[in-house]
């Protein structure tokens, strides 16, 4: 179940806090997105307030005059939720809820929704609904003694269960099954990248900050017809598409989930069979919004997730995306920052081509061109460089096959013996 409701648009305020050594300024960037996201969730901006504190409380995260304030001001608008910008923890959101006297959610629990709006694949539906319930496990509370089996009543004493318990074990199953099904998927899913590494295309990997513009060049280079709205999280489900270099070289190409500031951990956690595909890429392109008012603190944020998903040392090429909205000097001074860095537009495409001849030669560059001889006898050899590289050049000797072939650094070890 949702926890924004989709059958109208809710009236919300927004919470954001500046702590130390967070600035104002970071928390008004951070704050803008939340109402981004609220947008998107099926949720009108009623009010948006903004705290400094030099430590969160650790009774509300906001201290509780502030909070009766919140009060105060969500009853004068009629707000139907307080969205807070940072993770609350299972205590403080009670407590809030009890002095507000309405709902009070964080940004992961927004994030969330959003994800379970657009999921749409089994596996992204799985792995969507295996973060929220580890995220409510620890929230889940009780509804007092009227739904106890051990209230002491006549009929009632005895072993049993509170309501509680019986709904957490009945949690506990569902994350069981979603966990063994997610295996099952994951199995699959390795499988498929086996079968990709056999064929030997080289992959390539989208990735970058929500709305970027990342599915909108997924489509522009090969005709994916995946979905593109300008709306956070619009595509959730990777579509993996082949693409073909100026130079003749095929490759795979697969847009992924955008990222996000504080891109909540139980969602980095579901889904990490899905991410693990930007990990094994051979080459990621990092989609900038060139037009954004902080493209360094959204590539920051990307970066961040990069690390924790261990794909922090894939070769990375960065383009700056919406050239014909950015503005030009802006545009071009982070190009000049970022040398060897492409600028475009993926809406008119402008600058694709000059991005198509750049992944050709940075993948290029991943490669060595080796001379090999090859004896006759040996025809299981040239197969396998076939299969194993892309053959330059290839000549015949009198008694062996001289071949010129870019071979990857990991296959080049079964060809050693036979290196010029």
């Amino acid at each position: 179940m949702a926890l924004i409701e989709r059958h109208r648009r809710e009236t919300v305020v927004l919470v954001g806090v500046a702590i130390p050594p967070v600035s104002v300024e970071d928390a008004e960037a951070s704050l803008e997105e939340l109402a981004a996201l609220a947008d998107t969730a099926g949720a009108d901006e009623a009010e948006r307030v903004l705290q400094r504190r030099h430590e969160p409380d650790a009774a509300t995260f906001v201290g509780k005059g502030k909070a009766e304030e919140l009060r105060d001001l969500s009853n004068e608008v009629d707000a139907d939720t307080v969205i807070f910008d940072d993770e609350l923890s299972p205590a403080q959101s009670r407590n809030l809820e009890k002095i507000l006297g309405r709902t009070a959610i964080d940004r992961t629990a927004l994030i969330l929704d959003i994800f379970a709006q657009h999921a749409h694949t089994q596996e992204g539906k799985a792995q969507v609904e295996l973060a929220q319930l580890r995220y409510r496990l620890p929230r889940l509370r009780g509804k007092g003694l009227a739904l106890s089996q051990q209230a002491g009543r006549i009929g009632t004493r005895g072993p049993g269960e509170t309501q509680l318990e019986v709904d957490r074990r009945r949690l506990v199953r569902r994350v069981t099954k979603l966990q063994s099904d997610l295996k099952v998927l994951t199995k699959n899913r390795r499988t498929q990248r086996k079968a990709r590494a056999r064929s030997q295309l080289s992959t390539v990997t989208i990735v970058g900050y929500t709305n970027a513009g990342k599915s909108t060049l997924l489509n522009r280079l090969t005709d994916a017809g995946v979905l593109v709205e300008d709306r956070l999280f619009a595509t959730v489900d990777p579509t993996t598409r082949r693409l073909d270099l100026p130079g003749g070289e095929r490759v795979l190409l697969t847009d992924t989930v955008g990222f996000v500031r504080k891109l909540p951990h139980q969602l980095v956690q579901a889904f990490r069979s899905t991410l693990d595909e930007v990990a094994e890429a051979d080459l990621l392109v990092h989609v900038v919004d060139a037009s954004a008012a902080g493209p360094r603190a959204q590539m920051d944020a990307v970066r961040a997730v990069l690390r924790e998903i261990g794909a922090d040392d894939v070769p990375e090429l960065i383009v700056f995306n919406k050239a014909d909205v950015a503005d030009p000097d802006g545009a071009k001074r982070l190009v000049q920052a970022y040398p060897g860095s492409v600028l475009l537009s993926a809406a008119t495409g402008a600058g694709v081509d000059r991005l198509l001849a750049v992944v050709g030669d940075r993948l290029r560059e991943l490669t060595h061109v080796v001379e090999l001889v090859v004896p006759y006898d040996r025809g299981d050899v040239v197969a396998a460089v076939h299969r194993s590289g892309e053959v330059v050049s290839e000549s015949h000797d009198p008694e062996a096959t001289r071949m010129w072939a870019r071979i990857r650094p990991e296959d080049l070890a079964r060809f050693r013996e036979f290196v010029a």
